[in-house]
């Protein structure tokens, strides 16, 4: 059973979120010769203070310069 679980800064909109889950699993199914009704894709939601780069969160950096990563 595929488990792809992706991890990306909060902000997609539902619609986004589902067409990203479809085509996650549409490449499973194409490529890694998954079974389309075993395919799972979980996306995790982040705020920008609640990721890092270089020690320095995004919500700091996009303070910093105006403009997100």
């Amino acid at each position: 059973m595929p488990l792809v679980h992706v991890h990306m800064l909060n902000g997609r909109t539902p619609e986004a979120k589902q067409q990203l889950i479809e085509e996650i699993t549409r490449v499973m199914v194409e490529v890694a010769g998954a079974r389309r009704e075993r395919v799972m894709v979980i996306i995790d939601e982040h705020s920008p203070d609640a990721w890092g780069v270089a020690g320095q969160s995004l919500a700091a950096e996009t303070a910093a310069t105006g403009e997100p990563r």
